[in-house]
Order: C-alpha cells, then structure tokens, then sequence
C-alpha cells in the first residue's frame, strides 16, 4: 500500500512546492523595519528634550528649581520659603500700625482755619483797659468778646492786642498770647479762649458704613474703631471689608479684621484723617496637581497657605510633588530687595516673584501655617517626575504601536494568504498590542 505524503514530505521533494505555499513577508519590510528605528530615535531625543512637548498643566518641577537655572535668565526672582523669609514678609505686610508708627496718645485739639473761637477777658480791678471805674456792680471784671472766626491768615483780633495767632495752635497757647499782648496795657490780665464750633480739627469716615459722616474730633482721643462705630459701623461681613487710613498724605490700608485681632493696628485717630471702608472679596487661583482647580474665597480676613491648599482638597495623592509647590505673586520693589532679589533686571515699582514651598519636609508644614496669602495669588503644584515619566512611557507605546500594528497586519495578511493557498498547517501569529 502506498505510503500517503505528507506536506513535509512534498516540501522535502519538490522545493518549489515549499516556495510556492510558503506565505511571503512584504517586500518593502526593511523599509518598516527602518520607520521604526527612525520612531525609536525621535522618542529618544523627546526624552532628551526634558518632554516639553508632552501636555501638561503648568511648568515641570525641573524648570522652576532654583538650582538647575541660573537666576540671571530668569523673567522673575526665585525664593525658597524658609523662617527668615517668613519674617521678612510678615513685617512688610498691610496692617495699619506698620505704617503710622506714632504710639502716642490722643492728639490736642488745636485751632485750625474755619473754626469759630470766643474770648474771655479778665482784669483784677476795675478801672483798667476794659472795666470803667464807674462801671457799677458787677459780677465780675471781665468782658466777653463775640465769637469770630480763625480767618485765612489763622488769626483773630483782640483790640488793643491786634491779630493773634491761632491756627496751630491750643486754646493755652492763644490764651497766652493775648496775655502777653495785653499785659502792659489791662490790669493783670487774664484770657479763656473756647472753641465754639469745631470745623478744622474733624474726622471723615466714608464709604462702605452705615453712616459716612465728619465730625469733630473728641478731645478724649478716639481709636479707628470707635470712629467707625460713630458712623455707623461697616455694612458688609468683616473677612471681605478693607480700612484705609489717609494722614498727612500718607496712606495705609489694612483688613478690617486686623483692628479687631491685632490691637497694635488699632491706633488713635487724629484731627483731619479720613477713613474710607471698602470690600474687596479676596481671592486665590489653584492650578496643578491639586485636588481642585480653580478659583477660590478666602472666606476669612487672614488666610495662610495652609489652609489656602486645604480649601482646594490638598495635594493630589497620584500626582503631586510635595516638593514642587509654588505661589506666584507681584511683590513691591522695596520688599523684593528685603527677600535678597536681584531687582536690577525688572522695571516698575513691582517684581514678579515665584515662592517655593517644600512640603516633603515636615517642617514645611510649620512654614505653610504662617505664610500669609494675599489677594489674587496663585498657587501651582507641580507633577511627580514619575508622572511625567509614566506621559513619556504612555506616549512612546502609542508611536510604536502606530508603526507596529500596521507591520504586524502585514505579516498576518500574507500568513493567511499562504494558508489560502497552499494545505498544511501554518500558524498565524498576531503580536499587536492595544493602547489604553
């Protein structure tokens, strides 16, 4: 009986039959072969280039560090958040009593242009410059004046004494200076100056209170807070309401709850100061790796970067770098120079500077809970370097996979086509892999 061949044993028979059954790669392989090293190549130098064509949300850990760039090229200065810097920003920050350093008492009230003023004389016996020998009884020897008013030039008149210094100066002083001006004419003279109607030494408290008003000043010494009580307090929540205080062309403004936790801001007003109430709701933006993004309330007068990080969720577990917290902020030249910036390369009063926050070390945390935000700030949480890896490895796989998964249809296209075509048993082998 004859033996039945196999396909083995016609290939071994016939080499031609083996050719012609066999299934045949394409002839332009190499040609893929060479795409994909080209492919290989372009993702090696995109990992060479620091991955800054991969998406992302803000600048990597890498470009703010202080210590992989020089300083000098820069477009904005760099600091470290440390207990120093912390103390030089506290000291620099907006509270009133900064600014008006006077710890004094509450001021003299003093005469000022406008202010309508009576005079008193008195002499020791009839008799003299004001009181007739023949004057009668009287119930004293003395002669009252009718008010006048501090003119333009800050004067009054007394007769026989002439114009009298007034503005500037307190009701002794003036008294004083009627008596010298009197002595050698009026028998033992004596002056009481009275301020009738009080204009020049007033207190202004506008805007946002219950009832903007001027009013004198009280002889008794007034703090801000009992200015603002007598005009009828602040209308809006405290966290969201600013005071400015403007004295002798100087200006200083402060949150309304710094009067109220922060004694020292609580100082005396003094004669011609204006206070103006305002609202501003204050407000941080949150980018990067934290657990939200956006734009926040500071819901509070004070607000550190601790709690600023706690209303956004905290730092985002599977992607953030403690080390790599960052707050931006425009700070006044004179503060940034105090931060030990190079302010000689930026121009204009403002420095656009970049705090970093090292939240890996636990006394970062400490540092968190002082560093007081300020209105507009931003915070940015820069990505893990394993992140940023695992976008590279990600983005690697989908270009080798474009150029793989076309090669390897080829190949199976044309093991089909053999099996087709030809009998026997040969395997189809599919090694393309999906990207997720």
């Amino acid at each position: 009986m004859a033996k039945r061949l196999t396909f083995c044993d016609e290939r071994k028979a016939d080499p031609a039959i083996a050719t012609a059954r066999s299934p045949r790669l394409p002839r332009d392989l190499p040609g893929a072969m060479r795409l994909l090293a080209r492919t290989a190549v372009l993702s090696a130098l995109l990992v060479h280039g620091g991955c800054s064509s991969l998406p992302s949300s803000g600048p990597s850990n890498a470009l703010a560090r202080m210590d992989q760039v020089d300083p000098a090229a820069l477009p904005y200065a760099m600091v470290k958040v440390t207990p120093d810097i912390e103390n030089i920003l506290e000291r620099n920050s907006f509270r009133i009593g900064r600014v008006f350093i006077d710890r004094r008492g509450p001021a003299e009230i003093r005469f000022g242009i406008g202010d309508t003023v009576s005079v008193t004389i008195f002499e020791a016996a009839a008799g003299g410059l004001f009181i007739p020998v023949d004057a009668g009884v009287r119930p004293g020897n003395y002669v009252t004046l009718p008010n006048q008013p501090v003119d333009t030039q800050g004067n009054i008149t007394v007769p026989y004494a002439g114009p009298i210094k007034a503005q500037g100066r307190t009701a002794v002083q003036v008294q004083t200076a009627i008596v010298n001006a009197l002595k050698n004419r009026a028998l033992e003279p004596q002056a009481v100056v009275a301020l009738v109607d009080q204009k020049a030494s007033s207190i202004s408290v506008l805007g946002e209170v219950g009832t903007p008003s001027r009013f004198p000043a009280n002889a008794a010494g007034e703090r801000l807070l009992d200015a603002i009580s007598r005009a009828g307090g602040p209308r809006n929540p405290g966290y969201d309401t600013f005071v400015m205080l403007e004295r002798e062309g100087r200006q200083a403004t402060a949150p309304f709850g710094s009067l109220l936790n922060e004694p020292t801001n609580n100082i005396y007003v003094r004669p011609q100061d204006t206070i103006y109430l305002f609202t501003q709701p204050q407000t941080f933006v949150a980018f990067g790796a934290s657990g939200q993004q956006g734009q926040f309330g500071f819901g509070a007068w004070r607000l550190s970067i601790a709690e600023a990080l706690g209303k956004t969720g905290g730092l985002n577990d599977n992607l953030a770098d403690p080390a790599s917290v960052y707050l931006y902020r425009g700070e006044p030249r004179e503060v940034a120079e105090r931060l030990g910036a190079d302010c000689s390369r930026f121009s204009g009063p403002v420095v656009p500077v970049i705090y970093n926050l090292n939240l890996r070390d636990p006394a970062g945390y400490f540092l968190a809970t002082k560093f007081e935000m300020h209105n507009k700030d931003v915070i940015f949480t820069s990505n893990s370097t394993s992140v940023e890896s695992s976008k590279l490895m990600t983005y690697l796989r989908l270009i080798t996979a474009t150029v793989n998964d076309p090669l390897m249809a080829a190949v199976n296209a044309y093991t089909v086509k053999g099996l087709a075509t030809g009998v026997g048993g040969t395997t189809v082998v599919n090694t393309t892999s999906s990207v997720k």
